[in-house]
């Protein structure tokens, strides 16, 4: 609104230097033929005492210069009026700023301010489409490459996701979170396989900030899935020191490199890739060896997601604060449906289920690996539910995330 007011004072500004030429030319005949009689009542005085001759001269000079006027005040009469030009300056001014302005910048910020969790999907869809068009009128707008990143991510469109982030990384080669997120997205596109030019960009992100979060988690898991675990631990310890002690994500962190570690010695132990095994036998209840949940976890038939995405199944204490989880599995979506048990051998470092009290059970469907709600595309929630010996099993279903 500032920038639009300017310009409208400047275009009021500019009709002045139309209006005001127009005004002052109409005085200037008037002004010398008044100045022409003066000089010949002048002359006249001065000729007074000469022949009657120089008189009749001067005479004639007067209707000369008066006659020299006349086609002048003609001219001026029938000259084209400029401040007719005016409205037509106003109109291509407003043209131009529509379509080499900000207005459509002006429209998307207050469309992105507008929305909120009651927002419709064609609402969202039409705010898309509005940056992707405007993107492709200014591409050097990295905001919007970001923001439609991000939002390509949430939709599992990681084509798109990828070519976004890889012209974001090309525009801002010094932004070590653009790069990590362009590795990050090509990692999905391919198939959660690590190419050599995402690795590449990874390694970049990292010598320019080595505690980048993004291309840490994306480099440990690509080395765990590679059965580098030394490579994996290596990095998820780097990631878990940027974590604040006993938050979710530091134990979850925890768990992982637990993992890697009893992959590294040969010993599977009981918190393991593959916690449940794949097929009918998922589906049979898990041996029960203390107190616990026993829950089913399942996907609608629709749903279309990767089977290799990660599937983090953790309980936390009803009723508390505290977002660390008790106890927690980790599973793909191939295994789904699965039936699986939380109890104490699956519990975090200092905790027991068994003497938890009531507990929420969580469910969180991550394609790219992340443990966190802010990283699943599928959430899952029962409970509050009491730990105990029996072997009844809790149906939970997972639902996009809204």
């Amino acid at each position: 609104m500032i920038l639009l007011s300017a310009c409208l004072g400047l275009l009021l500004l500019s009709a002045v230097f139309y209006v005001v030429p127009f005004t002052r030319s109409v005085d200037r005949p008037a002004d010398s033929t008044e100045a022409n009689v003066d000089w010949y009542r002048q002359r006249e005085q001065e000729l007074a005492s000469e022949s009657q001759a120089l008189s009749e001269d001067a005479k004639l000079r007067l209707l000369e210069d008066t006659e020299a006027v006349e086609p002048a005040i003609a001219g001026a009469s029938g000259r084209f009026h400029s401040w007719l030009l005016l409205p037509v300056v106003i109109a291509m001014s407003g043209f131009l700023y529509q379509q080499l302005g900000a207005a459509p910048d002006v429209a998307i910020t207050r469309d992105l301010q507008g929305l909120n969790e009651d927002s419709s999907p064609q609402k969202m869809s039409a705010l898309i489409a509005a940056m992707e068009s405007r993107l492709a009128q200014r591409p050097d707008n990295l905001r919007y490459s970001a923001l439609l990143g991000r939002y390509y991510m949430t939709q599992q469109d990681y084509a798109k996701a990828s070519t976004v982030y890889r012209d974001l990384a090309t525009a801002a080669p010094e932004d070590a979170q653009a790069l990590a997120f362009a590795a990050q997205a090509d990692f999905m596109a391919k198939g959660r396989v690590l190419s050599d030019d995402s690795r590449l960009l990874a390694e970049q992100s990292l010598a320019i900030d080595p505690g980048q979060r993004s291309a840490l988690g994306l480099l440990g898991m690509a080395s765990f899935e590679q059965e580098q675990y030394r490579a994996a631990i290596a990095y998820w310890e780097r990631l878990m020191a940027a974590e604040p002690a006993g938050s979710e994500g530091a134990q979850m962190i925890a768990s992982v490199i637990e993992q890697a570690r009893m992959r590294l010695s040969g010993d599977p132990g009981q918190i393991n890739d593959d916690p449940v095994a794949p097929g009918a036998a998922s589906n049979a209840p898990p041996a029960v060896s203390s107190a616990g949940v026993t829950v089913r976890v399942s996907l609608p038939e629709s749903a279309d997601v990767n089977p290799s995405d990660t599937v983090f199944v953790l309980a936390r204490a009803a009723g508390s604060d505290s977002r660390m989880p008790i106890a927690v599995q980790r599973i793909t979506v191939a295994q789904l449906p699965a039936v699986l048990r939380l109890e104490d051998g699956n519990s975090m470092a200092g905790q027991l289920l068994s003497e938890a009290g009531d507990v929420m059970v969580f469910v969180q469907l991550s394609p790219s690996g992340q443990p966190g709600e802010a990283n699943a595309t599928w959430l899952g929630q029962a409970g509050p539910i009491t730990p105990d010996m029996g072997n009844e099993v809790i149906a939970l279903d997972l639902a996009p995330r809204s």
